[in-house]
């Protein structure tokens, strides 16, 4: 039998990469979208609130006004066990929101500054998902997920090659990075064609390439994407450590800030 093998190699210029200072005093990247959620209510403009789906990251999310909230230059979103079971039968409520249909970016430096309060069972994410197609054709960029009390993040792709063709994790489709859990982080990436860098707090945490031997399903990367903050509770993976624990209710994730950049370069300056 002969065995055919992928081979990939990666050549990172890390004077492009721009990792180890804010984009804000890097001339080589323009701000071209950003929310200080410095105003009393959700900018509709951007944003809308997530609703209620059958995925484990849906499947407490409502639009109780008691779950999302705007105070001092800051987004809330809160998670908390249901004091309505009759009315609504779901254990928890939570919220998100997110820019589809709003704003979108293709190629570009992200950046979110974020905080949340852990709990057994809690599960905030900061993501993206690619306007075309259906998931996990589409693509997904996960810039920041946390489970219960970890004093990590994980950052990870999803397509259909990661989740239906790819056996070997190569390239390596996610990472861990280390975090001080209760803090102010800001996460983020850089992504082009050939490639997505996440980072966490402007330093490199995890490269994923273009290996174009692989095909179209390995890089659905070459669209535009929106944003989704969801701050949810319970599911599968979340709870593979333990079952979620009420008396650890209410949690919330807060964002302060997020931010788009895109290359001057690539904006034709």
């Amino acid at each position: 039998m002969i065995k055919k093998f992928l081979v990939f190699v990666v050549i990172i210029n890390m004077s492009n990469l721009g990792c180890s200072m804010g984009a804000d005093n890097d001339s080589r990247w323009k701000l071209v979208w950003f929310d200080e959620f410095d105003g009393k209510r959700l900018d509709d403009s951007n944003w809308i609130r997530c609703h209620r789906g059958k995925s484990d990251w849906a499947n407490t999310m409502s639009d109780d006004p008691r779950l999302l909230e705007i105070d001092d230059s800051k987004l809330h979103l809160h998670g908390i066990a249901n004091d309505a079971r009759v009315e609504d039968p779901a254990p928890y409520l939570t919220a998100g929101i997110t820019s589809k249909g709003k704003f979108s970016v293709q190629y570009g430096k992200v950046q979110i500054r974020a905080r949340f309060k852990s709990a057994q069972g809690a599960w905030p994410a900061l993501w993206m998902l690619g306007v075309e197609g259906q998931w996990p054709a589409n693509g997904e960029i996960d810039l920041m997920e946390h489970l219960n009390f970890d004093q990590k993040i994980y950052q990870t792709v999803h397509s259909e090659y990661t989740v239906k063709f790819d056996k070997t994790n190569t390239p390596k489709s996610g990472g861990t990075a280390a975090i001080k859990r209760d803090d102010w982080n800001t996460y983020g990436c850089e992504w082009d064609a050939d490639q997505i860098v996440f980072t966490v707090n402007g330093k490199l945490t995890h490269i994923y390439p273009r290996v174009p031997s692989a095909g179209d399903k390995q890089w659905p990367f070459d669209q535009p994407f929106y944003f989704i903050f969801s701050m949810q509770i319970g599911g599968k993976w979340v709870n593979g450590s333990g079952a979620t624990n009420p008396e650890h209710y209410p949690a919330s994730m807060s964002v302060d800030w997020v931010r788009v950049y895109e290359q001057q370069a690539l904006l034709g300056q």
